[in-house]
């Protein structure tokens, strides 16, 4: 009898060191889940959350791969990116897609979590020219929509099987999804509120934010940057004889024509009226002043069509002005509003010598 009751005990007392066991491994999964949802949940920008989506997923699980997936048709979430002015890089496990893998039968099928063993149909989901022991595979949902996925990868065959407790791995794609909608509905109103709504270009508040940024970084690297400033000749005759709705759709095909002659790198605002502010990146004033004279040309030598199928000539008159390698860079927001100004002077030249031209500013 006593024998019995100590096999008892032995047995009560190994099982409860095996449930201890269990309760801190699972306490231990959920501290890291708990850790990763937070680094989400904390990213003050688009780029930083998808970086932190992928790579700090796979760092704080200790996974060998982590992809994500985000079905972007409208290129909403690449021209966010493109316009969001943060130099961070954005990790290669992101893949902005417009449709959804065609025939990929293990995409198709995502309607929950599915853990399990590597497959062939997987390959789509991650690097090609690797093969993994299992995966996670974590729907993006809004709305009640598939709009992406967040796919776990481990050379562990054992690491996710089809015994396995998808609750984690739910709560995880339910805030990642979460994190995605909010920071996209936030930087798509930061977007909006610094585009022009008639010509779709950036306006003068988003200049006083990025120009600061741009000239600190000219200035650390010595290089040169140039500021043009092109205005409408008589715009306002344009408005009396022909109406607002012909001045802003010439307005429209001017903003398209700059446009034109110009890089993506190089910041380009409409400041107001009938003024648009244009900084060169990588360039000095004489090929600012080149550039300026293209842009003149354009617009120029093409009349513009008016109300009532009127051809319309019209011309503008700019300003250029170079940063100056002399200047500190203590205060990039004084040095920028000084090479504006210098620009803006040379403009005011430009107009007082007859408009239809490109004046450099005499001290760059």
């Amino acid at each position: 009898m006593v024998a019995e009751l100590r096999q008892e005990n032995l047995r009560l007392r190994q099982q409860l060191q095996a449930l201890t066991r269990d309760a801190e491994k699972n306490a231990a999964i959920f501290q890291r889940f708990h850790a990763l949802e937070l680094s989400l949940l904390h990213s003050g920008s688009l780029p930083e959350l998808l970086e932190r989506i992928v790579n700090r997923t796979r760092e704080i699980l200790g996974l060998d791969e982590v992809t994500l997936i985000i079905h972007d048709p409208e290129h909403e979430v690449r021209n966010l990116l493109a316009t969001s002015g943060l130099e961070v890089p954005i990790s290669p496990g992101v893949r902005l897609i417009d449709r959804p893998p065609s025939g990929n039968a293990a995409y198709g099928r995502l309607l929950g979590p599915w853990l399990g063993p590597f497959r062939d149909e997987h390959l789509e989901l991650f690097r090609r020219d690797r093969r993994f022991g299992s995966v996670a595979l974590l729907p993006l949902v809004a709305q009640g929509c598939l709009f992406g996925s967040l796919n776990l990868a481990s050379a562990d065959p054992d690491r996710y099987t089809r015994r396995h407790s998808s609750d984690f791995h739910c709560r995880l794609a339910g805030v990642a999804a979460l994190c995605l909608q909010n920071v996209v509905d936030r930087e798509r109103l930061v977007v909006d509120g610094y585009t022009d709504r008639l010509t779709r270009w950036k306006n003068r508040r988003y200049l006083d934010t990025r120009l600061p940024q741009e000239v600190a970084r000219a200035l650390r690297y010595g290089e040169s940057l140039s500021c043009l400033i092109l205005d409408v000749d008589h715009f306002k005759q344009i408005n009396d004889r022909y109406g607002h709705p012909s001045g802003d759709a010439v307005l429209q095909e001017i903003a398209g024509r700059i446009k034109g002659h110009l890089r993506s790198s190089d910041l380009a605002v409409r400041f107001g009226g009938e003024e648009f502010v244009v900084f060169l990146i990588h360039a000095n004033v004489e090929k600012a002043a080149a550039i300026g004279e293209r842009i003149r040309h354009c617009i120029a030598d093409t009349p513009f069509s008016v109300r009532g199928g009127l051809r319309l000539r019209v011309t503008i008159s700019g300003g250029v002005a170079e940063l100056k390698g002399g200047d500190s860079a203590d205060d990039p927001a004084a040095i920028a509003a000084a090479t504006l100004h210098r620009a803006d002077t040379a403009l005011y030249r430009a107009k007082s010598e007859g408009r239809n031209r490109i004046v450099c500013d005499d001290s760059s």
